[in-house]
């Protein structure tokens, strides 16, 4: 049997190999061209010390206490080219993606599905054979390049791939590169290209409450979150509270509807934060919170937004005296 190891890089990059239960996730990773930083391959210089973040596996036995002291097994840390993988892993190598020789994957495709959903926001979706072999973590994002130029601009996955199909929400930026593409020139069938996936913000195993933060097309990432916590169930209550500036900015309700049926301990609400806004719920997200969502402080954060969203939300959360059991955000800002 075979299993699924996501290694996440120091500089954002992640790449999954597969390993078997009878090899190390060194010895893996080296057969898949992945060079985890490692001298001795005896468990005795701690060179391959990695945290594994999820997952199970076994530790091995080969190795000694100064590689890998009793304190840094408690906290997650692995001797790669001891462990071998008993399911699924993340695994966060404290390593540049560089130093390991490792080149961002590139994937190619044709948009298979273009629509402005309002005047601020473009869902986009790109469908091709390479990319049914594109895996990545729910939450993380990839470098989409801008045809006909040079450049390229990040944005996070709003669906997991399903058939070799990917989607994202996008915000239409006036003047923005990949803006005046989707709304100008892009027709279904034109070619694009994506490298990644990339980013930290992504979901981990659910062992607490889980609060969600999404502002603006910060939803696209939850929303894949939403997906695949769908699929594998989850104990524990989720909230997600999604602000918005502008009426026309609420998009993607019909969609957080539709994973509420299907997910029975998630709810939801939206606000506005325009005070003529005929939303029910005006405001910021920061005036939506209720005490019983920090659940005391036992609870994750997850949050994405623009950069002032992510402040507001720090200094709210100082406030309320105690810090979350985890806090893991991501902030984005239109290129210029």
């Amino acid at each position: 049997m075979s299993f699924q190891i996501a290694l996440n890089f120091e500089d954002g990059v992640t790449r999954f190999i597969e390993a078997t239960g009878n090899e190390t996730v060194a010895d893996a990773a080296y057969r898949q061209g992945v060079n985890i930083p490692l001298d001795c391959r005896d468990g005795a210089c701690g060179t391959c010390k990695c945290r594994a973040e999820f997952g199970r596996y076994d530790l091995g036995d080969n190795f000694i206490e100064d590689a890998l002291s009793e304190d840094e097994i408690a906290e997650g840390y692995v001797l790669t080219c001891q462990m071998r993988a008993e399911s699924d892993c993340v695994i966060s190598v404290p390593a540049s993606s560089l130093v390991c020789k490792i080149e961002q994957s590139s994937y190619q495709g044709s948009i298979s599905g273009l629509e402005q959903l309002s005047k601020s926001t473009i869902a986009l979706s790109i469908k091709g054979e390479s990319l049914a072999r594109l895996s990545f973590l729910p939450g993380q994002y990839v470098n989409l390049s801008v045809p006909g130029t040079e450049h390229s601009r990040a944005y996070s996955f709003s669906t997991l791939q399903k058939e070799g199909e990917v989607s994202f929400l996008i915000r239409n930026v006036p003047g923005g590169l990949m803006s005046s593409f989707l709304t100008g020139k892009a027709k279904v069938g034109d070619t694009m290209s994506l490298a990644g996936p990339l980013g930290s913000f992504y979901l981990r195993p659910i062992e607490r409450p889980l609060l969600l933060l999404a502002g603006g097309t910060g939803l696209a990432p939850f929303t894949a979150m939403l997906e695949r916590i769908a699929e594998q169930g989850s104990d524990h209550p989720l909230h997600l509270i999604y602000g918005v500036t502008n009426d026309f900015d609420l998009v993607g309700l019909d969609r957080l509807q539709a994973l509420a049926d299907l997910i029975p301990n998630f709810t939801f609400s939206a606000c506005v934060a325009n005070p003529e806004s005929q939303h029910p719920k005006k405001g910021f997200v920061t005036q939506h919170i209720e005490r019983g969502h920090l659940n005391d402080g036992d609870v994750d954060v997850y949050l994405c937004g623009p950069p002032p969203m992510v402040e507001a939300v720090n200094h709210y959360i100082r406030e309320q005296g105690f810090t979350p059991a985890n806090f893991y955000y991501e902030k984005f800002a239109p290129a210029s």
